[in-house]
């Protein structure tokens, strides 16, 4: 498939995170496409203006439009990491993108608010919620999506927290919503992070908008909580993809010697896994908390436990290349005789890549929906 992005910006090469061999997708949609070349059809945008781009997948409309000098605003690291790769790749320099992720404050008012609507409503909700006060009745605001990922829900969030809509036909099966603040909106406070108690604990569990299962405890998670390992000889314990940190926060107190690392891809799942452990541990037990590209970062063989429920989706595409990049990341990083405890829905067939990486592995436990698999790195 080709890498290439034609628009009426000009052509840029631009690729996925992670990198896979023979990558099937395409680092951009056709809403992607839509939005650029009505923005260079229909808007006459002067050369200074202040532009704003929301969850942009892969540094598409960024690299597009680098010479508005654009803001880039995302909860994702890898967004974030392909994005600097794609202005690389394209000859353009870093500082022609300002990229920021979804808990820092913005600054000044935008003429200009591109939104790539998320998976996730509820970050659309705190988004937008954010960023009222940078908007002026002069900002044109334009949300774009694939028409699958608009439910009638994204309509109802603008007009409640910015104003009045109008839609585009569709093309490509990608549709354009044009917004326009409404001055008169009084917008409430962001109800996010939202929280709850955690059953048979006194643990309170707060979760910032674009964590999984932000309002309770998911069934997944709920099963791999009660088969974490209790482990003398554990010292260094990963929580790889951590969420909101719940199996990292349980580990650490089955393995009460062990230092806990928590990592995810999403600055928001990092903040609240923060939040969840000191909120219980205060300072008494060292932690590390890592936004990142799964264990890229990570020294070799500097783990005895890595625990993981990789996600099924990026974005808005459902597949196993995180989850792979993330098995191949914990073989490098086990210490000789450490074990990755993964659980995972039954047909993802997860095993088996295991058994390619480790050699084998073993069932933990299992019901008619999830199974919890290991496998140790032998010597």
């Amino acid at each position: 498939m080709s890498n290439r992005l034609s628009v009426a910006q000009g052509e840029f090469e631009l690729n996925r995170l992670p990198k896979r061999p023979r990558e099937l997708l395409r680092a951009w949609d056709a809403a992607d496409e839509y939005l650029l070349n009505t923005l260079a059809e229909e808007l006459n945008l002067p050369a200074a203006a202040r532009v704003l781009i929301v969850n942009d997948g892969f540094g598409a409309l960024a690299v597009a439009l680098n010479a508005f000098r654009p803001d880039a605003i995302s909860d994702s690291y890898l967004s974030q990491q392909a994005t600097r790769l794609n202005l690389a790749a394209n000859n353009l320099p870093e500082h022609s993108v300002s990229l920021q992720n979804s808990l820092e404050p913005l600054e000044g008012a935008f003429d200009l608010v591109l939104i790539k609507v998320p998976k996730t409503l509820a970050l659309l909700e705190d988004q937008l919620i954010r960023l009222h006060p940078h908007l002026t009745p002069s900002t044109q605001i334009i949300v774009a999506g694939m028409i699958k990922t608009l439910p009638p829900s994204v309509w109802k969030l603008l007009e409640r927290l910015v104003g009045p809509t109008t839609t585009s036909l569709a093309r490509k099966k990608a549709r354009l919503i044009f917004t326009s603040l409404d001055t008169g909106l009084i917008v409430p406070p962001s109800p996010y992070p939202v929280s709850y108690r955690l059953e048979n604990t006194d643990y309170l569990i707060s979760n910032h908008a674009n964590v999984f299962s932000r309002d309770s405890l998911d069934i997944g998670t709920r099963f791999f909580l009660q088969h974490l390992p209790s482990r003398q000889d554990a010292c260094d314990i990963i929580d790889l993809g951590c969420g909101n940190g719940l199996v990292g926060l349980i580990a650490a107190e089955r393995n009460p010697e062990a230092t806990l690392c928590f990592v995810d891809e999403s600055f928001m799942a990092v903040a609240s896994a923060r939040d969840n452990f000191y909120r219980v541990f205060k300072e008494q037990r060292a932690a590390i908390f890592c936004v990142g590209d799964g264990l890229m970062e990570r020294e070799s063989e500097s783990a005895d436990l890595i625990l993981c429920n990789p996600p099924f989706h990026q974005q808005n595409t459902v597949g196993d290349q995180i989850a792979v990049s993330l098995f191949k990341q914990s073989r490098r990083v086990l210490r000789k005789g450490g074990e990755l405890w993964v659980i995972g829905n039954r047909h993802l067939d997860y095993h088996s890549y295991l058994n390619r990486l480790f050699g084998t592995h073993s069932i933990v436990a299992s019901h008619s929906k999830f199974i919890i698999v290991k496998a140790v790195l032998m010597g």
